[in-house]
């Protein structure tokens, strides 16, 4: 398969680009500025703004890694996410983005989220409300062929790679130690993994260490 990963710079990105090129895909990076990316065969320099159609369009898959962490950067969870819905509207390409776990639901009514707990850290509600926000607007995209990987709710960039994991839903999942966790190297495991099967279309998924 042949797959695009943009913003791969990032922490996520470059996992899953490694994760990519290990099951045998043919993997290109997008990226703002020059950069060396282990396991990419191309490494395009193009903002992402900028791509278009014709970038895209010989790919099966496309990851969005992007992440904006400044408050005057936050606006860019939506605006980067509708500009590549809008390059891959009407054609075949999957939309895969790398997630939040603050907009998960913690009730089966789903009216109450994890960001919405008195606990949730204040210094992240800004990011958790910006990405829910662009979740919002992805789920009205009937034209494009999405889906959206939540991780738990404690991310963690170096840890460890177990090769296992949950699937789950809308929903806050806790594994059998009634954790939220998962490393970035397993969150890059299932997102392959739903490249290669591509269940989940038009829909959002979560993931946790098993």
């Amino acid at each position: 398969m042949k797959i695009a990963v943009v913003a791969a710079t990032g922490k996520a990105g470059r996992k899953i680009v490694k994760e990519a090129k290990n099951r045998g895909f043919e993997v290109t990076a997008f990226v703002r500025k020059q950069a060396e990316i282990e396991g990419a065969d191309k490494v395009i320099v193009k903002d992402i703004f900028n791509l278009t159609k014709q970038d895209l369009e010989d790919f099966d898959a496309v990851v969005d890694a992007f992440g904006a962490w400044t408050p005057d950067t936050l606006e860019q969870h939506s605006t980067t996410l509708k500009h590549l819905c809008d390059v891959l509207s009407q054609t075949k390409v999957r939309l895969l983005v790398v997630g939040g776990a603050g907009s998960l639901y913690v009730n089966k009514e789903h009216t109450v989220t994890v960001s919405d707990d008195a606990n949730f850290p204040e210094i992240f509600k800004p990011l958790a409300v910006a990405m829910a926000k662009a979740l919002k607007e992805l789920r009205t995209r009937t034209d494009v062929k999405w889906t959206y990987i939540s991780p738990a709710g404690d991310f963690q960039a170096d840890g460890e790679k177990t090769g296992k994991y949950i699937l789950g839903g809308e929903e806050l999942t806790l594994n059998s130690k009634n954790e939220s966790v998962i490393s970035y190297a397993d969150y890059a495991i299932a997102m392959i993994d739903e490249i290669e099967k591509g269940n989940n279309i038009q829909k959002r998924i979560s993931v946790v260490r098993q």
